[in-house]
């Protein structure tokens, strides 16, 4: 089971309220949790959050999976150190350039192609009369 930490909607119509819950990563937004961990609350001015910490950290111990924005509150907080780092990207194995064999061109593209390139010809000269 991939449990992850996230954010609950609650409150009512354009009045957002959120706890912070730990879930199975299956389950829908507002659905079945395991355990609150605290509330957010936009609306406040500040917002307002309040977390137990011990309970986070112990989560994330066992190997929960902060979402994004639970991820951003832990780190205002001091929970969390860093953002977890990207995957990087495999580096293409062959410049398109250097293909073994070129790709075929149906007829039809092909002269939109020659088309295409003589329009820009004619805006070009007449850009420079």
């Amino acid at each position: 089971m991939a449990v992850v930490i996230r954010m609950m909607r609650a409150g009512a119509k354009k009045r957002p309220f959120y706890r912070i819950v730990v879930a199975d990563s299956r389950r829908q937004r507002d659905g079945r949790f395991v355990e609150i961990l605290g509330y957010y609350d936009p609306l406040a001015k500040p917002f307002a959050v309040k977390m137990d910490e011990e309970k986070v950290k112990g989560w994330i111990a066992l190997g929960a999976q902060p979402s994004t924005q639970a991820a951003s509150l832990f780190r205002r907080h001091g929970i969390v150190a860093a953002r977890p780092s990207k995957p990087r990207k495999a580096a293409p194995a062959a410049p398109r350039a250097a293909r073994a064999k070129p790709r075929k061109i149906s007829e039809r593209k092909a002269r939109a192609r020659v088309a295409r390139a003589g329009r820009k010809a004619k805006v070009a000269t007449a850009a420079k009369a």
